[in-house]
């Protein structure tokens, strides 16, 4: 396929992007990082993670959704209290960042953790099955079967269950999506307020976008294609996806909560992204949209202090602390 003209990269993070080691994703290096995550590199510590934030950590388990899933194992960080945090509090449910195929709950809550300081918030982050090993319905089970937790234990935790906002990060911001899909149907824990940074929402790849941005890391065209693949099997880009695995695929969405969407313009995912926020409008929801211009995928976590960055994590920041008011 041709190489389509696109959008330039920010002047200032073409460098940074440019300088991002080339990755070839293949089924058996996905499994070859789940047997050793060293690969991602030193993982830091919880202690680290907080650092100076006045925030206490504790860790829980969840049962399964289904009767033969295994437990969930959920990350709660909780505001020290003081008089503008005192419970009940709203709660952030984060799912992490890595196409459903890689990381774990601890990557990229270096923005979420500030949220909990600013905002008095009580964060929740969970620990979902990965794909190949564990295709769809599993992701989408374990994060459910997190938030109805969540929900449920609201009052031992000091959340207020009427003002939980789903957050996630690329993969996990489709896996938010698709929660959020899951309570609407299922009559589950009301959910105030959805987070899509760079989602991963559709498996079918047909975008402008997607095709634009074929050979380009940190996630490109060849990446996303292997990683659906992963998550779907042999189902990934056919006619039998659910929209609680693929939420572009959701033919209504009304009655979904309000959502922050964000993308850059120079990313795979953008299409779908802006594609998303027109199917909410359409349907009666309120979205607020950014397109970054010049950004490439996770730029916001890969070049943090960069201008475009320190913008966008702003607005995301100030988006948080008018929802959760």
């Amino acid at each position: 396929m041709a190489i389509l003209r696109r959008p330039p990269y920010d002047a200032e993070l073409a460098p940074i992007r440019a300088a991002i080691p080339r990755f070839p994703i293949t089924h058996e290096v996905i499994i070859s990082a789940h047997k050793d995550p060293s690969i991602y590199g030193p993982l830091p510590g919880v202690a680290e993670l907080i650092g100076d934030r006045p925030i206490a950590h504790t860790e829980h388990q969840a049962p399964g959704l289904q009767h033969d899933d295994p437990p969930v194992t959920l990350s709660v960080f909780t505001p020290l209290s003081n008089e503008d945090s005192s419970p009940p509090r709203p709660c952030i449910y984060f799912m992490h960042g890595g196409g459903m195929i890689f990381l774990h709950r601890f990557v990229g809550l270096e923005q979420p953790l500030d949220w909990v300081a600013t905002t008095g918030c009580v964060l929740v982050s969970v620990e979902y099955r990965l794909a190949p090993e564990h295709p769809q319905p599993a992701l989408s089970n374990d994060c459910y079967a997190g938030l109805c937790w969540v929900n449920a234990n609201a009052g031992a935790l000091g959340v207020d269950h009427n003002r939980i906002m789903v957050a996630g990060h690329s993969g996990g911001s489709g896996l938010a999506a698709a929660i959020a899909l899951m309570a609407r149907d299922k009559g589950g824990p009301p959910i105030c307020a959805q987070l899509l940074a760079c989602p991963m929402l559709d498996d079918r790849n047909y975008t402008i976008s997607s095709q634009q941005f074929d050979d380009e890391e940190p996630w490109d065209r060849a990446s996303n294609i292997t990683a659906w693949s992963a998550v779907l099997g042999e189902r990934a880009g056919g006619d039998d996806v659910s929209e609680y695995f693929a939420p572009a695929r959701a033919e209504n969405l009304e009655g979904l909560p309000p959502a922050w969407i964000d993308v850059g313009s120079a990313e795979v995912m953008r299409d779908e992204a802006v594609a998303y926020a027109s199917k909410l409008w359409a349907a009666g929801v309120q979205a607020e949209l950014h397109v970054w211009p010049g950004g490439f995928h996770g730029f916001d976590m890969m070049a943090p202090t960069s201008q475009l960055a320190v913008r966008a994590m702003a607005a995301k920041n100030e988006w948080v602390k008018r929802t959760l008011a």
